[in-house]
């Protein structure tokens, strides 16, 4: 009988190749989810130093504004952001372009903490988990303003009229004195409800706008929208606050025009209204300089809002991701 010859094939070992084995199960290298979550504390923190940062970056080319949304007695001229800049210049001197900034950073500080800690909050609550929720953000936004501008409005005609005052007050203190003791405290808020019907659609959309330039420009450029720790990176938060401060402010100027002149009505030879009734006040600047009047100082608004928007959400972004980046830590 034929014996058959079994053989058997043989490798090099240099050709073989361990095969990997799943990793055993073991408790003590579990690593535990971070918490990014941040503390309402820790979003007002957040917000004051955004907003605080913003004004007072942009204070002079609000000024100019001020000046030319300023209605006074005398027969009205057209003026550009040069004569308005040129003529406080000449009269006052460059630093008349920051008379009022201390008001600003006694009112911004407080008003953008209670404005983007609302904001957080009442998006959290209102957009159900979903991030696209275009209505939650402006409801949301809304919310924050009529929050913010209660803290902020005060703070924001004295800051007007020290703009305007050409040496009528001594400072903050004194002009804050001297308005309780001669107009009492309702001078205060006379432009509240302008305010807030200004700031509410502006706010509206201001973050409606926000988000969705936000999320849209993270998915045209994902090598910037970064991973968990990175977030999105300057150049979105810079571009889409940019875009929604310019859009937002061209849109509600004329509201704010009618918030000028009733917070600083009796000023330096500004008009003062019989009543704070907006509509009276929409027809006076009619009436004295056409509809014109209504626009008056919309360009500096939005060279103003644009890049303090930029300014404020890149600032506040950033401050939230060290935040989160603290409390992971922890």
């Amino acid at each position: 009988m034929a014996t058959e010859a079994t053989t058997t094939t043989k490798f090099p070992e240099s050709d073989l190749r361990p095969i990997p084995q799943p990793p055993d199960f073991h408790p003590a290298i579990i690593v535990p989810a971070q918490n990014t979550t941040l503390r309402f504390w820790q979003l007002m923190v957040a917000g004051s130093i955004a907003g605080s940062v913003e004004h007072m970056a942009m204070f002079p080319v609000d000024t100019v504004k001020t000046h030319m949304q300023a209605l006074r007695s005398c027969p009205i001229k057209p003026i550009g952001i040069r004569q308005a800049f040129r003529s406080i210049i000449k009269t006052d001197g460059p630093s008349a372009l920051y008379r009022g900034i201390w008001a600003m950073g006694l009112g911004a500080g407080p008003a953008h903490a209670v404005y983007f800690s609302f904001y957080e909050v009442s998006k959290k609550f209102l957009s159900g988990g979903n991030p696209n929720n275009s209505a939650a953000h402006a409801i949301s936004g809304v919310f924050a303003t009529i929050s913010s501008d209660a803290v902020f409005t005060p703070m924001d005609m004295v800051k007007q009229r020290l703009q305007i005052g050409n040496g009528t007050y001594k400072g903050v203190w004194d002009c804050i004195k001297r308005v309780m003791r001669e107009e009492g405290f309702g001078a205060f808020y006379a432009s509240y409800r302008t305010t807030v019907l200004m700031n509410a659609p502006f706010t509206a959309v201001h973050f409606t706008t926000y988000e969705a330039v936000k999320r849209g420009l993270r998915e045209m450029l994902p090598e910037h929208a970064g991973g968990e720790e990175d977030e999105e990176g300057w150049l979105i938060y810079a571009t889409a606050g940019a875009a929604a401060g310019g859009l937002a402010a061209a849109v509600t100027t004329p509201l704010d025009v009618v918030k000028t002149q009733l917070q600083c009505q009796g000023v330096c030879g500004c008009d003062r209204f019989k009543s704070g009734s907006i509509s009276d006040v929409f027809r006076t600047i009619v009436k004295k300089d056409g509809y014109r009047g209504l626009a008056r100082g919309w360009l500096p608004r939005m060279l103003f809002h644009a890049p303090a928007a930029a300014i404020c959400w890149s600032t506040y972004e950033t401050v939230k991701s060290f935040f989160q980046d603290l409390n992971g830590a922890a």
